[in-house]
C-alpha cells in the first residue's frame, strides 16, 4: 500500500479552473450587452405622460435573441415614443432621484388604457423590457423562475439599468409576469398573482384594501390614505329590440325572373347579420380617497349612474356576412375555373346542313373560296338565326341555366334598342344608345385609374349583369349561356349594319379594359362598313366617281385582271365586300416581313390607273401655299384614316418590329413597315396636286421639315427661299425613297389600311373562344369598379371620414394592381377583403345610428353629438361619454340596459312555476328592485381596482415610495399585479 501511495501516477489531480465562464454567466452577460446596445444604461428623464398618451401615442418596441445554454429566449423592448426636446428640468429633490418607471406607478393621467400591452395597463409603465421564452416552451419550475429572477436583479446592477426588466413564467397564456426595477438606492419588485377562482373576500374594495396594506407593511402607525381608481364594466349582449336594418334581396323573385333593367344595373350592399355584436359600457371613478366610499360583501356606494365618467367599446361581429363582398368574392372564384363554354353548354357553335361546324373560320371558309356567279350567297346572318334556333331547341327549357324570362330581362338591358331592330321598321342607320366621349364622363379619372370601362358602357353593364347570374342564375353555366347568347349578338349586329349601344365612338380606348377594347374595334369596324355602304347606296355621284373595276382592270398585269374579275361575280353582300373600292390589304404579321423592294414592287403593281394630270380626292385649298414648280394653289388631299389598334395588337407589332434587331437592314425594314400610312398620304397628295414635289408634300406634311430663309432680288424685294432639313437629306432617306415610289392614286382607289371585314371577323373569334375564367378575367375590373362606385355611394350617405380614407386607399391600391397584364390573385383577394372591410364598416355605422335613433332625433345640435359619438365608436378604440349617464348618449345607452334586464327577468319568470296570481306581484317586485339605479345594469362583467400611495419601506427612516396594486375580477379569472418598492440604502 505504501509503494502503491508513492507511484508517480497516483501523484496526478484534476485542476479545475474557476475564471471560466458559466452558462448562467453568459446569460447574464448576454442580457447586458443588449441592454447596452439599445443605449438603456444609466438614468433617465422624461416629462411626465399627459392624459390619455399611453392610448393616441405611438408605441415601438425592439427585438433581439438570447441563449441560455440550449434555451432561447425573445428579449423585446417596449416603449412610449415622446418628444426627447421636452424634457423636464431636474430639481434639487430627494424624489427626483428614484426612476422614471417608479414615478409613473403613482401618475393617473393613463389608467386604464383601452388599448396597449398588458403591462402598461396593469402597472401604468411607459417603458420595460420584457425576457420570454422564444418558443411555444414554458419556465414552469420555480427554481428556474428564480434563476432567471437573480439574472435579471444581477444585470441590472452590473449595467445601472432604471428600465424595468420582467420575465415571463408558466405557460403564456396565463400572461404572468415578474420582474424589477432598480435605481440609486431604491428599488421596485413587479409581484404577480394568477387564480382562476377569487376568495370571497377579494371580491370588494375592503378585502382588496386588507392585502393591498398587509403586502406594504409599512412599519408606521399611522398609513397615509390609499388613492384609488375603480372600473366596471358592463356588456349589453341582447340587442333583440333593436331589429337590424338590413333587408335582405328578395332571392325568390330574382330566381323566378322578375327583375327589370334597374335590378340587372345595381349591385346589393351591405350586411345580413348585425355587423355590432356587444357594447361595453365602463363606470369609471378615476379618484378615489379610502374611507370616502364603502364597497363590501353587504353594501357598494359604487352605483354606475353616478359614475362621473363613462366610456363605451363595441365588439364587432367576426367575418359579418356582406352581400356586396360575396357577389365580387363568388365572381372573383370564377377566375379558376378550367372549363370552356362548350365543355360547360356542349358544342353550340354554328350548324350547317346537320353538320357542326366547331370554329368560325370554317363556316366563313365557304364564303371565302370563289364561286360561280350562278350559286346563291351564304349568309352567316342566317346561319346565326338557325344555330340559335337549333342550339335552344336541343337545349329544352329545364336544361338551360337561364330561363327565357332572365335572359330576355338581361338582353333588352344590354340593347335598349334590340327591339326596334327585330321590327320590320328598324333603322340600320341609327346607333341609339351610344355613350358620350369618355372624356366627359363623370367617373373618367375613377375607370381610366383602375383600366375598367365607363359606368355606362355596355362593359360595364355586361359585367353586372354576369355577376348577377353567377350569383343567382346558375354559376358558371349561366354566365357561359349568357356570354354565348352576346357573342351570337354581336355576329348579328356585324352582318347586319346595326351598331353596337354603349360604346364610345372612335378608336379603342387603352385605358379601358381589353374586353371593351375588343367591342370598340367592333364598333369602328361597322361605322367603316356603314360608311361605305351608305356612300354607295345613298350618293349617286359617289358611285360615279368610283371607276369601275373593269376599267381599272385594263392597266393591271394579268394575274390582277383575273383577280377583278373574280371580285365582279362576288356578292355585293359578302364578307369582302369592298374591292370596288379598296384593294386588300395584307396586314398579317409574316407579310409585314418583306423586302423594301418587294414592297415598292407591289406599290407599282397596284396602280389601278396611269397616272392623269387631272386631280382628284381634294379636301380643300391650303391656306396660300402654292406649288413650288407650278405656282398652283397646294390642296389638302382626302386620307385615309390610321387603323385603330387595340393594345394587345399594339404589343404584338412592337413584337414583331423588336424582333427585326438592330442591323442596317433592319432598321430599313422596320421603317418600311412603320410608313404604310405614309405612302398612303403621298399617294393622296400626288392625286391632289398633280405635278408637286417633295418640297411640297413636307411643306404640308411636316412644315418643321422645311426651311424658309429670307432673301432681296435685284430689284430689291424681298423673297424667301426654302430647302429641307438636315434630315430630310441623309443619303438613303426613307421619304425621300417612298416619295419616288408612290404613284397618284386618290384615297378610294388604295388598298385599304384597315381592313374593317378581316378586324371585324378577328374579333368575334376573340370573343368566340374566352373561357368563363377568362372572361371573368377581363370584366374583374369593371366589377372592382361598381363596387367602389357602390362604396363611395354608401358612404357619402352615411358621412363616415374613415371610409372615405379607406376608399382612397383601395383605388391607389387596385390601380397599381390591375394595371399589370395578369394581376396577381393573391393582391387581387387583397382588395376585396379591403373592400368588404369598408362595407363592414358602413353596415356598422348604420348599425349603430338605428340603435341610438338618430334620425328620430328632434333637437339639431343633439343629433350632431350622437352622430360625432357614432362615428368616434367606428375609428376610435374606446370612446368617452360627454355627461355620463346624465349626457344625450348616456341616456340611450341606460334605456338599452334597462329594456334588456327586463327581457331578461321576463324570460327568468316564465321559467318559474309560480301560480298565475302571484305574477303580478312579483313584477311589482322586479319594479321596486328596479327603481335603485343598481338593477338597471347586470353583474359588471369585469372589476378593476388599482390602489396607489407612498410609504417608507422598510423602515420607518427609510426612503418614501411609491407602492401600486391593480386587481382584476372577472367570471373566470382574478389577477393581482403589484408593484412594491422599497429603500436599499440602509437594508
Amino acid at each position: 500500500m505504501m509503494a502503491a501511495d508513492s507511484d508517480p501516477e497516483s501523484e496526478v489531480f484534476e485542476i479545475t479552473d474557476f475564471t471560466t465562464a458559466s452558462e448562467w454567466e453568459r446569460f447574464i452577460s448576454k442580457v447586458e450587452e443588449v441592454l447596452n446596445e439599445w443605449k438603456l444604461i444609466g438614468e433617465t428623464s422624461n416629462k411626465a405622460p399627459e392624459k390619455g398618451e399611453y392610448t393616441s401615442g405611438v408605441w415601438e418596441e425592439k427585438r433581439d435573441e438570447i441563449l441560455f445554454a440550449d434555451f432561447r429566449f425573445s428579449i423585446c423592448h417596449h416603449y412610449l415614443v415622446q418628444d426627447s426636446g421636452e424634457k423636464e428640468e431636474k430639481e434639487d429633490t430627494g424624489e427626483d432621484a428614484i426612476p422614471v418607471c417608479m414615478q409613473d406607478l403613482l401618475c393617473t393621467n393613463n389608467d386604464f388604457p383601452p388599448v396597449a400591452h398588458c403591462l402598461v395597463r396593469w402597472y401604468g409603465l411607459r417603458e420595460f423590457v420584457v425576457i420570454s421564452p422564444a418558443a411555444n416552451d414554458a419556465v414552469i419550475s420555480e427554481s428556474k423562475c428564480n434563476l432567471l429572477l437573480s439574472s435579471v436583479s444581477i444585470a441590472l446592477g452590473n449595467t445601472g439599468c432604471q428600465v424595468p426588466l420582467f420575465v415571463q413564467v408558466h405557460q403564456k397564456w396565463r400572461k404572468l409576469y415578474i420582474g424589477e426595477c432598480q435605481g440609486p438606492g431604491v428599488r421596485t419588485d413587479f409581484e404577480m398573482v394568477h387564480l382562476r377562482k377569487v376568495p370571497n373576500q377579494y371580491t370588494h374594495l375592503s378585502g382588496l384594501l386588507d392585502i393591498f396594506k398587509s403586502k406594504i407593511g409599512c412599519p408606521l402607525m399611522v398609513l397615509p390614505p390609499v388613492n384609488i381608481a375603480i372600473r366596471f364594466t358592463y356588456i349589453l349582449q341582447d340587442w333583440q329590440q333593436y331589429f337590424w336594418p338590413q333587408q335582405p334581396p328578395d332571392i325568390d323573385a330574382l330566381i323566378g325572373g322578375e327583375v327589370g333593367g334597374l335590378e340587372f344595373g345595381k349591385l346589393p350592399f351591405g350586411a345580413c347579420e348585425d355587423p355590432i355584436s356587444e357594447l361595453h359600457l365602463a363606470a369609471t371613478w378615476p379618484c378615489l380617497t379610502e374611507g370616502i366610499i364603502v364597497d363590501n360583501d353587504v353594501y357598494s356606494d359604487l352605483d354606475p349612474l353616478q359614475a362621473p365618467q363613462w366610456s363605451v367599446r363595441v365588439r364587432k361581429a367576426d367575418n359579418p356576412q356582406c352581400m356586396l363582398g360575396d357577389f365580387v368574392s363568388e365572381f372573383f372564384r370564377l377566375c379558376r375555373r378550367k372549363e370552356s363554354t362548350d365543355e360547360l353548354l356542349g358544342k353550340s357553335a354554328f350548324e350547317e346542313n346537320g353538320k357542326e361546324v366547331a370554329d368560325i373560320s370554317q363556316a366563313l371558309s365557304k364564303l371565302t373560296e370563289p364561286a360561280p356567279v350562278h350559286i346563291h350567297k351564304l349568309s352567316v346572318t342566317s346561319m346565326v338565326h338557325s344555330a340559335r334556333k337549333k342550339i335552344r331547341k336541343r337545349r329544352g327549357a329545364d336544361e338551360s341555366p337561364l330561363n327565357n324570362d332572365v335572359l330576355n330581362a338581361i338582353l333588352f338591358f344590354l340593347f335598349p334598342d334590340a327591339k326596334s331592330l327585330d321590327g320590320s321598321e328598324a333603322k340600320p342607320s341609327t346607333s341609339a344608345g351610344n355613350i358620350s366621349s369618355q372624356s366627359e364622363s363623370k367617373d373618367y379619372n375613377l375607370y381610366s385609374q383602375l383600366k375598367s370601362s365607363p359606368s355606362d358602357s355596355l362593359t360595364y353593364k355586361l359585367a353586372l349583369c354576369l355577376c348577377m347570374v353567377n350569383f343567382y342564375h346558375g354559376g358558371v353555366k349561366g354566365v357561359a349561356h349568357l356570354w354565348q347568347e352576346f357573342v351570337l349578338e354581336m355576329r348579328y349586329r356585324w352582318e347586319n349594319n346595326f351598331l353596337i349601344p354603349g360604346l364610345a365612338n372612335g378608336s379603342p380606348d387603352l385605358k379601358c379594359c381589353l374586353l371593351h377594347q375588343k367591342l370598340q374595334m367592333l364598333n369602328c369596324c361597322l361605322e367603316r362598313k356603314k360608311a361605305r355602304d351608305e356612300g354607295k347606296k345613298g350618293n349617286p355621284l359617289y358611285r360615279s366617281s368610283v371607276p369601275s373595276v373593269k376599267k381599272a382592270s385594263d392597266t393591271l398585269s394579268p394575274v390582277e385582271a383575273d383577280k377583278s374579275k373574280f371580285e365582279v361575280a362576288k356578292s355585293w353582300d359578302s364578307w369582302s365586300d369592298s374591292e370596288e373600292e379598296f384593294f386588300e390589304c395584307h396586314s398579317d404579321t409574316e407579310e409585314l416581313k418583306e423586302t423594301g423592294q418587294e414592297c415598292a414592287r407591289k406599290a407599282k403593281e397596284q396602280t389601278t390607273e396611269t397616272p392623269s394630270p387631272k386631280p382628284e380626292g381634294r379636301l380643300h385649298q391650303s391656306g396660300n401655299l402654292t406649288l413650288l414648280n407650278s405656282g398652283e394653289p397646294l390642296y389638302i388631299p382626302v386620307t385615309q384614316e390610321p387603323a385603330p389598334m387595340t393594345e394587345d395588337l399594339l404589343e404584338e407589332q412592337s413584337e414583331v418590329l423588336a424582333k427585326l434587331g438592330t442591323s442596317a437592314e433592319g432598321a430599313h425594314l422596320r421603317a418600311r413597315m412603320q410608313s404604310a400610312c405614309l405612302i398612303s398620304d403621298m399617294e393622296s397628295f400626288k392625286a391632289a396636286n398633280p405635278g408637286c414635289c417633295l418640297e411640297d408634300f413636307v411643306r404640308w406634311y411636316s412644315p418643321r421639315d422645311y426651311i424658309e430663309e429670307g432673301a432681296m432680288d435685284d430689284k430689291g424685294n424681298k423673297i424667301f427661299k426654302g430647302e429641307l432639313s438636315a434630315r430630310m437629306k441623309i443619303p438613303n432617306n426613307m421619304w425621300v425613297e417612298t416619295w419616288e415610289t408612290a404613284k397618284p392614286i386618290p384615297a378610294r382607289r388604295q388598298r385599304r389600311l384597315f381592313d374593317d371585314t378581316k378586324e371585324a371577323e378577328k374579333v368575334l373569334h376573340y370573343l368566340a373562344v374566352q373561357k368563363p375564367a377568362d372572361l371573368t378575367r377581363h370584366l374583374l375590373p369593371c366589377i372592382i369598379h361598381a363596387a367602389l362606385l357602390k362604396l363611395k355611394e354608401e358612404e357619402a350617405a352615411e358621412d363616415i371620414p374613415s371610409g372615405r380614407k379607406a376608399i382612397k386607399q383601395i383605388i391607389s391600391h387596385s390601380s397599381k394592381v390591375l394595371h399589370f397584364p395578369s394581376p396577381d390573385d393573391k393582391k387581387l383577394e387583397d382588395v376585396i377583403s379591403q373592400i368588404v372591410n369598408v362595407e363592414a364598416t358602413i353596415a356598422r355605422a348604420r348599425s349603430l345610428k338605428a340603435k341610438f335613433a338618430i334620425d328620430r332625433c328632434e333637437k339639431s345640435e343633439e343629433k350632431e353629438d350622437l352622430e360625432k359619438f357614432v362615428s368616434c365608436l367606428l375609428d376610435q378604440p374606446e370612446v368617452p361619454i360627454i355627461g355620463a349617464g346624465r349626457g344625450p348618449a348616456g341616456t340611450i345607452i341606460h334605456k338599452m340596459f334597462v329594456n334588456a334586464q327586463r327581457l331578461t327577468e321576463s324570460a327568468d319568470e316564465a321559467l318559474t312555476l309560480a301560480p298565475m296570481e302571484e305574477e303580478p306581484k312579483r313584477s311589482s317586485s322586479s319594479d321596486d328592485r328596479r327603481q335603485t339605479s343598481g338593477a338597471d345594469f347586470p353583474s359588471p362583467a369585469g372589476r378593476e381596482v388599482i390602489l396607489r400611495t407612498s410609504v417608507s419601506r422598510p423602515a420607518p427612516y427609510s426612503k418614501v415610495l411609491p407602492q401600486r396594486m391593480y386587481s382584476v375580477l372577472t367570471k373566470d379569472d382574478f389577477r393581482l399585479a403589484g408593484a412594491f418598492s422599497s429603500d436599499t440604502s440602509f437594508f
